[in-house]
């Protein structure tokens, strides 16, 4: 199979869809599953030239971790806060006309919501595009009151004995941004810290679940690349992960929380962490530059395919500068139409070219690009297949997958998980977890 690494997709039902294309004659642009026809909006972030990014200068930090700024998520379903100041309905505006995914899948996985006008609030710097056709499984709580959430948190954990299912019915069913709100209500009322309380009750998978979930989204991806490159070796794949997945405004407010948290310069550590063309590859990704304009220009597509033949299957050795420089600054639905004209030209995919070109980490990288380009849900379907996959499990990506996606695209990265793996992401975790580790996770991932 072109693809290498990636899994094949059984045909069954869907539409010309076998995993990536095989080398050869190409399919039509766009069966891909899970990326929308060629006709159909790119589901990809664009972040209009000229509008700031994140918080304002100023903005509340992320003192302990603690109140993020109501930065709207970039990626995630838009929340329009209403009046009474909590995020309310988010609207996954889809297609006009065009289901997101084949017809096989139940309609219930997208329910209508009521659509709130914002209420003199400029969420103009998150374009429509970033959240089209995606919805995560966890939505802000309606009627949500964060004095009573802290009072029965506080319930559970005193006495003998923690009641986990009721921290679990808690957490699970709040938005990250309430999350925030009733670890300020709980200082407030009890003049103790919330996290505290909680890692003094809890061990193990379940405390750095729950301990995941309490942080803001922005501070978590900084607290995981940290945590990454600190002490002894670093994790490599936890760096493409997240650098080379997230949006330009992700990063610049990642960027902006590593220095202000852990006061430390992202690009340094990856510089002192990283070698070579994979650390050249994660620099170019934390500047947050990517071009994210949604049309494609079919011809820049021909000449970057060209360049790239030209850089590595066409010639002795691979000039890796050129592949660098093309997979860091297009954007997605570019690369996407990229790659489609090298599979034309060079009757073999981008995919599997990279492949033979590098190895190791950088390989990885690239491959991470591509693969978000084609369908960012398939990309962490996979990482979560292969972290339960085989003897034991990669808890912490699990957890850190399963947490950031869960506000964003968690509902599409099941469908991708049921296509590409013929079982439920659900089933597999259940099998492969247990306690109240596993009641979390199957209550985020919406069983």
């Amino acid at each position: 199979m072109g693809g290498g690494a990636y899994p094949q997709v059984p045909s069954s039902g869907y539409p010309g869809a076998g995993g990536y294309p095989a080398p050869g004659g190409y399919p039509a642009p766009g069966v891909y599953p899970g990326t929308p026809q060629p006709g159909g909006a790119p589901s990809y972030p664009a972040v209009p030239p000229g509008q700031g990014f994140g918080v304002p200068p100023g903005g509340a930090g992320f003192s302990g971790y603690p109140q993020p700024p109501s930065q709207s998520y970039g990626g995630g379903p838009t929340q329009v806060p209403l009046p009474g100041g909590f995020p309310g309905g988010q609207m996954p505006s889809q297609y006009p006309g065009q289901a997101p995914y084949p017809s096989q899948i139940s309609t219930e996985s997208f329910p209508s919501y009521p659509v709130f006008s914002p209420v003199s609030l400029d969420y103009s710097s998150e374009p429509a595009a970033m959240t089209q056709g995606t919805q995560g499984t966890i939505r802000p709580a309606a009627n949500f009151d964060a004095m009573r959430d802290a009072e029965i948190l506080r319930k559970a954990m005193k006495g003998f004995g923690t009641d986990e299912q009721a921290i679990v019915d808690v957490v699970a069913n709040r938005s990250n941004d309430q999350r925030q709100k009733i670890k300020a209500a709980f200082k407030t009322m009890y003049g103790k810290d919330l996290i505290k309380d909680l890692k003094s009750e809890l061990s193990g998978n379940m405390e750095e679940l729950i301990l995941a979930l309490f942080m803001p989204s922005t501070y978590y991806d900084a607290w995981s690349l940290r945590n990454a490159m600190k002490g002894a070796g670093t994790q490599e794949r936890v760096l493409i992960e997240i650098l080379c997945t997230r949006t330009n405004q992700e990063i610049r407010e990642i960027v902006r929380c590593y220095q202000s948290e852990f006061g430390r310069d992202l690009e340094k550590d990856i510089r002192s962490d990283t070698s070579g063309h994979f650390e050249r590859l994660l620099v170019s990704m934390c500047q947050g530059n990517r071009d994210e304009n949604q049309s494609v220009n079919h011809q820049m597509a021909q000449d970057d395919a060209q360049r790239l033949y030209q850089a590595g299957e066409g010639r002795l050795g691979t000039d890796e500068s050129c592949f660098n420089m093309i997979l860091a600054t297009r954007s997605f639905p570019q690369l996407k139409a990229t790659m489609e004209a090298y599979s034309r030209m060079a009757n073999r995919d981008l995919l599997s070219s990279v492949g033979r070109e590098f190895s190791g980490y950088v390989e990885s990288g690239l491959k991470a690009i591509l693969q978000c380009a084609l369908s960012r849900p398939a990309f962490f379907a996979e990482r979560l297949y292969y972290s339960m996959k085989g003897a034991g499990t990669d808890d912490s990506t699990l957890v850190r997958i399963v947490v950031t996606r869960s506000e964003i695209d968690l509902v599409q990265i099941k469908q991708m998980f049921t296509q590409m793996y013929q079982k439920t992401l659900g089933t597999v975790i259940a099998s492969d977890t247990s306690g109240d580790y596993r009641k979390l996770l199957l209550a985020i991932v919406g069983q």
